[in-house]
């Protein structure tokens, strides 16, 4: 089982506090042995009559010596526990880092169809359930099985025959555990896949909780969370109802041995074939007997559920990147030049449904190139390419003459920064978020990156300048600051190519002015992609390249391919109509009388 050699791959490191477990395990089993074997010596010195100074003694040594053991017995105890922790929560961080280094390796394709919340519940609630598998279950489950045996040592010293008597519910201890492990590992998988689908649902809904208020979902949503978590009780009552009838099924077992014991023992007793001090003795050490067999219960159902989290935690380290190096990929040294050519390149994302088509594009370091065209014909999928987020289908993307396959991904994406339209800014500081596209800058390369990226002065104003919190996604900031604070972020990276994806949309016009200048600062002496939905932005570029479904529509500067009658050109006097009739539809709102406006509809 393939999770299981995973979980032993971990498990390797901490081999010393496990052998310590094992040690006082075993030493601790031993000790327990001996107390019901002080008590047969205790009655049968009673029971001779004897009261003289060597019975005394007897009894004296006998109350020292259970001391020591009892107290050599806490010492084990602590000992055993505390090891165990030690090495299950030592392979649960180990766990929990190997997780969040394989997502990192994973390629976006992974993330498209997966929710955050399921992936979160993996990496937590799956791998916290191998603790109780390491630190409690294995323990318990050796424990059990070696005290099970030094008393079946002890009980056949004293009588054979009531011995093999009392092992007649065994065999039905036994069946009933292998019938548990058919069917309560499977429900166990299913309660750990209802949390995942909780907490993806909670992380959404968390996530989104702005628009759930804008569009009064809140009901409807509490509907959905609810279904949610009435199907994860489900699940786990059904577990829960397995685990109800398999255990008082081992007591009900368990006593079974204590009923032969009391009829056959009693009835060797009174016929003086087993002396009073045996019968009381094997009386104790039933219990130390039936104790681990109901504790295997216990133990079972533990390395069931842990089993089960295992299993989920192995299959998402079983996923393989689409994206990974080459076994002889090159360091790409120093900073590039930026020459990016893409030579008959093809890409799709679904078998038969191609984005990209036999594009041929020369991109000579330090130019600029804009992307333009309708909605979904692969601008940002073209952009994604240069990456390595998605690797082509057919063709290749060379970088300065270096097909960038050959290149390690890391050294390649160390030459490229990204501003996109949707920000990502992480829950921290302002510093932190400009210091993550170079976190061992100076205090001054921070700030310069601020001042080229316009947003000195709006830091200047929040309340702690740049320590202030702006919470998760920057949800303290407006649109236009969080795209300032991505510039500045790409500023301090000072990578040698530049991607722009939609970087001035959503903005007003004054905001989009000053990311205007920015960027334009930003993208001097470096070779930028940008991808364009205002036309007015781009008309300095270089080279457009127009797209559309087919490939490669059009492709030139501003001024040529408005010499044609093409689809820029027709883009261009869409847009400029548009921009002309919004001032004029503003004004008309702004001078429309208070009886012109709609009266409010009331109830």
């Amino acid at each position: 089982m393939q999770f299981v050699r995973t979980l032993f791959r971990f498990t390797l490191p901490y081999r010393t506090p496990l052998l310590a477990t094992v040690i006082s395990m075993i030493l601790l089993v031993g000790v327990q042995l001996f107390a019901p074997w002080f008590i047969r010596e205790l009655i049968a010195t009673v029971r001779t009559g004897d009261s003289g100074a060597i019975a005394s003694g007897l009894v004296a040594r006998l109350s020292l010596l259970a001391l020591a053991i009892y107290a050599a017995r806490a010492g084990l105890e602590f000992l055993r526990s505390y090891m165990a922790h030690v090495a299950g929560w030592g392979v649960v961080a180990d766990v929990r880092v190997a997780i969040y280094r394989h997502l990192q390796r994973l390629s976006l394709h992974y993330y498209e169809d997966k929710q955050t919340g399921q992936l979160m519940s993996r990496m937590v609630n799956d791998s916290d359930l191998l603790e109780k598998l390491i630190a409690h279950a294995v323990p318990d489950v050796l424990v059990n099985v070696l005290t099970l045996v030094g008393v079946s040592a002890m009980l056949l010293l004293m009588n054979a025959q009531l011995t093999l008597l009392t092992l007649v519910p065994i065999p039905l201890i036994v069946i009933a555990m292998r019938g548990f492990a058919k069917y309560v590992r499977p429900a166990f998988r299913e309660r750990q896949a209802e949390l995942g689908e909780l907490n993806a649902i909670l992380q959404d809904n968390l996530s989104g909780i702005r628009e759930i208020k804008t569009f009064t979902r809140e009901r409807m949503e509490s509907e959905r969370i609810g279904v949610r978590i009435e199907n994860y009780k489900r699940s786990l009552l059904r577990a829960l109802r397995l685990l109800a009838t398999f255990e008082p099924f081992v007591h009900f077992a368990s006593a079974l041995g204590v009923v032969v014991v009391i009829y056959f023992g009693g009835r060797l007793a009174l016929g003086g074939e087993l002396p009073i001090e045996d019968l009381v003795a094997f009386f104790l050490y039933l219990e130390l007997f039936y104790q681990p067999v109901r504790h295997l219960s216990h133990a079972w159902e533990a390395i069931q559920e842990a089993l089960a989290g295992a299993e989920r935690v192995s299959e998402l380290l079983e996923e393989e990147p689409d994206i990974v190096d080459r076994p002889d990929a090159l360091e790409y040294a120093g900073r590039a030049q930026g020459n990016i050519r893409f030579e008959n390149v093809s890409f799709s994302y679904l078998k038969d449904q191609p984005v990209l088509r036999n594009i041929d594009l020369d991109i000579p370091h330090g130019s600029v190139v804009a992307l333009v065209g309708p909605t979904g014909v692969g601008k940002s999928t073209l952009a994604s390419l240069i990456p390595r987020f998605y690797d082509v289908n057919r063709g290749r993307i060379t970088l300065d003459g270096q097909d960038i396959r050959d290149l390690t991904i890391e050294s390649l994406r160390r030459q490229i920064s990204i501003v996109l339209q949707d920000v990502f800014l992480f829950h921290g500081t302002v510093r932190e978020n400009i210091l993550f596209g170079l976190p061992d800058a100076g205090e001054e390369e921070m700030k310069e990156a601020a001042r080229v990226a316009n947003a000195v002065e709006f830091i200047d104003k929040l309340p702690e300048g740049y320590d202030t919190v702006i919470g998760e996604r920057g949800v303290k900031l407006s649109g236009g600051q969080k795209q300032r604070l991505a510039i500045a972020r790409a500023v301090l990276k000072d990578a040698p190519i530049l991607i722009l994806d939609e970087a001035t949309s959503s903005v007003d016009t004054e905001t989009e002015q000053l990311i205007q200048q920015a960027l334009e600062r930003l993208m001097a002496g470096r070779t930028t992609v940008m991808i364009a939905h205002r036309l007015s932005t781009i008309r300095n570029a270089d080279q457009i390249v127009v797209l559309q479904d087919e490939g490669v529509a059009e492709q030139g500067n501003h001024d040529e391919l408005m010499a044609v009658d093409g689809v820029y050109r027709h883009l261009n006097l869409v847009q400029s109509r548009l921009q002309v009739e919004e001032p004029a539809v503003e004004q008309q709102l702004r001078l429309r009388k208070p009886s012109d406006r709609p009266l409010p509809v009331t109830a």
